[in-house]
């Protein structure tokens, strides 16, 4: 039987079943990995261009395979993750460039894709385990809303995953990076690494993607604008969890709708798993904005959304609300999550904020890594939608205008923990 056979079989069996993956389908991807790029260096070394070029691209097809097998594992859920393009999408932009990461056990691999479809490969020389403690303290100073920022971290991890490619990017004027990330590098924003002298989002629209294959390269069209704008203002009580009040939630339901002026608001009480169905039935929205409490957590049924009147919408459900309406319409093409969290160190967390919008049935997201109950919030998501209808970016590059703003600001919010947060996951155009 083949590898991606078995996974089939194993993702299809019980979910007792399906953890064995962890622990016997997980290492094989890896180790075929493992064989494939440490155990032939002489070849990658000293054979033609391209046979060293299709090498690598067996090696991104099985990291893709385990990826999409990593996302199947977490959902449980084999038909809804289907690969839209069974082939990979590297050469979408003469402007942007993939970076493809797999954590190995002694080492990293990071893979550069370039337009032209040339492929490098390099090495973070450091084991699983201490490229976890780095990136672990990465995140935690980057959630440092009052200290100084050290930029310590983000310079060491920089020298890691870019600097070995800076020439390549600006040869090939290289304008937004797309990173295919493994394990705990998904638990940090790539937008904060820095070189030195300035933060990676300086330099490039950053986007990120589970795997390429579960990306469909498609822009936003005037009819896209229309949004269903839901939010969450009061505290509330969920399983004997208490959470707080999200003060600035109004100004950013508010912001958003005037930036979209097709938009429909159901706050509080009104934002309710019925009515979001109700509304998706009865009228195409492209675009889905969630301003609420969104954790993220190990295993699925602990990822959920606050809803109004102490209630929860787990990821699963809203998966069901949006599917069970878009047999008749276009995908959703946007769902953004601007209060989410996951905890530091998670990856497991972090994985299924990675597949949040293939879950939801979206074609791509906005979401956060972390909380952050500020007014600063309103304005990333304000200045996204305007970057996107008024200045004619696409995702990535509206994110990215967004985050400079407020980087430019000065003062506190210069600091990335306002900043640096938000994702664009999927589709980046």
């Amino acid at each position: 039987a083949t590898l991606e056979t078995i996974r089939s079989d194993i993702l299809t069996a019980s979910r007792d079943v399906q953890f064995d993956f962890l622990d016997t389908v997980n290492p094989i991807y890896r180790q075929l990995v493992a064989l494939r790029l440490e155990g032939d260096q002489t070849l990658l070394k000293s054979a033609l261009p391209d046979v060293r070029t299709q090498n690598i691209n067996i090696v991104l097809k099985t990291i893709d395979g385990l990826k999409l097998a990593e996302l199947q594992d977490y959902f449980g859920n084999d038909c809804v993750l289907a690969a839209v393009n069974p082939a990979r999408v590297d050469l979408v932009s003469t402007r942007t460039a993939v970076i493809s990461t797999i954590i190995l056990k002694d080492r990293t691999a990071v893979i550069l894709s370039l337009p032209n479809g040339e492929k490098q490969l390099e090495w973070i020389d450091s084991d699983r385990d201490s490229l976890r403690k780095d990136i672990n303290q990465f995140r935690r100073e980057l959630e440092s809303f009052f200290e100084p920022y050290n930029y310590q971290q983000a310079q060491k991890i920089y020298n890691g995953l870019i600097r070995p490619f800076a020439n390549q990017l600006e040869q090939a004027q290289i304008e937004t990076l797309v990173f295919i990330n493994d394990g705990i590098l998904r638990t940090v924003p790539m937008a904060a690494l820095h070189d030195g002298e300035k933060f990676l989002v300086e330099r490039y629209a950053i986007a990120t993607t589970p795997t390429l294959t579960l990306t469909e390269p498609k822009a936003l069209t005037p009819q896209s604008w229309r949004a269903l704008v839901l939010g969450l203002t009061k505290e509330a009580i969920v399983d004997g969890r208490e959470f707080e009040a999200l003060s600035n939630v109004s100004t950013e339901v508010k912001a958003v709708t005037q930036t979209i002026p097709e938009s429909k608001q159901l706050l509080d009480e009104e934002f309710t798993r019925d009515r979001l169905q109700q509304e998706l039935g009865a009228t195409v929205y492209p675009i889905i904005h969630i301003a609420t409490h969104g954790e993220f957590g190990t295993e699925p049924e602990d990822t959920f959304l606050v809803t109004g009147e102490n209630d929860q919408l787990t990821i699963d459900e809203l998966d069901r609300v949006i599917r069970s309406v878009a047999s008749t319409t276009e995908p959703v093409e946007l769902i953004s999550l601007t209060a989410c969290r996951t905890a530091t160190g998670d990856d497991r967390a972090a994985l299924g904020l990675a597949g949040v919008a293939v879950q939801a049935g979206a074609r791509s997201a906005l979401a956060s890594l972390w909380f952050i109950n500020d007014q600063t919030t309103a304005q990333i998501a304000a200045q996204f939608y305007q970057g996107l209808r008024q200045s004619n970016l696409n995702k990535a590059q509206a994110l990215r205008a967004a985050q400079i703003a407020l980087l430019e600001a000065g003062g506190q919010y210069a600091r990335p923990a306002y900043w640096a947060p938000y994702l664009v996951i999927g589709n980046w155009f």
